[in-house]
């Protein structure tokens, strides 16, 4: 139990952030309009974000005395993915069904973690870049039902998959809404486990991600989105200042975290309960 525990609270911070190393920088931001400068700041800050995640061995120590039970309600009904009409709600919910399928497979559902599979392949599809989620991938996951981290391999190569053919199709800002689900999807989980296990390392591991939450809004301004996506980006600030006053605390307990659990609950309801 303490090793997927370990393996989902980390993944809960990193999945979301599969294709943050190397190219995905220079994507987001290939711009004309933007400077030599501003694309290396940018390039930096989208680097940033992978790198202020919570380390692996930290979050073992976290979690080795807490039991946590794998809790459905947590993630999104999959029910819901043939309800996403437009291409925003079909590609941030695509972001947060990725994460989900980690989480399922990280707590053993295999049954649940080929139903969110089914979803992110569904939406994938409409999204043009179904390709990475073709039959081969299908029997790899299979074949390593048993082998959490070959799972998350083989779903983070997906991911990337994705982001290589936005790319080549001229689709930054798509890419960059997927990923801003799979980010949302992994704090809100997070926060809302800390409800339950409310212990200071847990909490202060939540209030570090502000820093890769700047880079994530840096690279939300950097693709210029449309106007119905803007309300993530409104949203994620929003989210930053709740942020600001979080770092003022001195006891590091659920309360500390409330009013970033109240935003990001109510901006990952937004996303998931949208149909237009």
């Amino acid at each position: 139990m303490i090793k997927k525990l370990s393996k989902v609270l980390v993944l809960f911070f990193g999945l979301v952030l599969f294709s943050c190393g190397g190219e995905k920088a220079d994507e987001i931001i290939s711009d004309e309009e933007h400077t030599k400068n501003e694309i290396q700041e940018s390039k930096f800050n989208a680097q940033n974000v992978f790198n202020t995640l919570p380390d692996r061995k930290m979050v073992m120590q976290l979690i080795q005395e807490n039991r946590i039970e794998y809790n459905p309600d947590l993630l999104n009904d999959p029910t819901k993915v043939n309800k996403y009409v437009v291409e925003l709600a079909k590609a941030v919910n695509l972001g947060i069904y990725g994460a989900d399928l980690t989480i399922a497979s990280s707590f053993d559902q295999t049954q649940e973690s080929m139903v969110f599979l089914k979803c992110v392949n569904g939406l994938a599809g409409y999204l043009g870049v179904n390709s990475a989620f073709d039959q081969r991938m299908f029997e790899r996951i299979d074949a390593n039902e048993n082998n959490k981290d070959s799972i998350l391999e083989i779903v983070t190569g997906a991911f990337k998959k994705v982001d290589e053919i936005l790319k080549y199709n001229n689709r930054p800002a798509t890419s960059a809404v997927i990923l801003s689900g799979c980010w949302i999807e992994g704090l809100y989980v997070s926060c809302q486990m800390a409800q339950v296990v409310d212990t200071e390392g847990i909490v202060k591991a939540i209030i570090s991600q502000k820093e890769s939450l700047k880079n994530l809004i840096v690279m939300l301004e950097a693709v210029k989105l449309d106007e119905s996506a803007q309300f993530i980006l409104s949203d994620l600030k929003g989210l930053y200042e709740a942020y600001n006053l979080a770092e003022t605390t001195t006891k590091y307990d659920k309360k500390a975290i409330a009013t970033i659990t109240q935003k990001i609950s109510d901006l990952r309801n937004k996303i998931t309960s949208s149909t237009a």
